[in-house]
C-alpha cells in the first residue's frame, strides 16, 4: 500500500481525532477497533471523537532526526493521554522543546505532516501544544 492511500484511509482519525468506545467495559481506542479486547464477542463498539485535550504522559525530545524532518529539528515527540483515557503518539509543537514537562497539558491543532513525492502531496493531521 503506497503512503498516499494510506493517508487517505486514515483521514477521518486524522483529521476528526476519532476512536472508539466499548459500551461494555467503556475503554477507549485510538485509533479505533472493530472488537474489544477486554469485551470480545460480548463488547459492543461505537465511534467517539475526542476532545482534543489531555496531558503528557511521556515525550522525547528529537535533535538528530531522519533527512525527512531534519529541517524542523530539535522537536518534541510524546505520548499525549487524552481527557477520554485513550492515548496517542504525536509531535508536540509552538514550544521551546526544553520547556516541556511530564503532565503539561496540551491541546490538539491541526498541522501539516509532511510533503510527499514529486507530485508535493501534502499530508495534514492532529498534533498537540501547551495549553495557554
Amino acid at each position: 500500500m503506497t503512503e498516499t492511500v494510506r493517508t487517505w484511509r486514515h483521514i477521518p482519525q486524522r483529521y476528526n481525532l476519532t476512536g472508539s468506545k466499548c459500551l461494555q467495559c467503556g475503554n477507549v481506542f485510538f485509533p479505533s477497533r472493530i472488537i474489544c479486547p477486554e469485551c470480545r464477542r460480548k463488547g459492543k463498539l461505537e465511534e467517539l471523537k475526542f476532545s482534543g485535550k489531555g496531558r503528557i504522559h511521556s515525550y522525547s525530545v528529537i535533535n538528530t532526526p531522519t533527512d525527512e524532518f531534519k529541517d524542523i529539528a530539535p522537536y518534541v515527540v510524546a505520548i499525549v493521554e487524552l481527557e477520554e483515557g485513550a492515548r496517542v503518539t504525536s509531535q508536540i509543537v509552538d514550544c521551546d522543546p526544553d520547556s516541556i514537562e511530564i503532565g503539561d497539558e496540551v491541546e490538539m491543532v491541526f498541522r501539516k505532516v509532511r510533503e510527499e513525492g514529486e507530485d508535493g502531496v501534502i499530508s495534514y493531521g492532529f498534533k498537540f501544544k501547551p495549553k495557554t
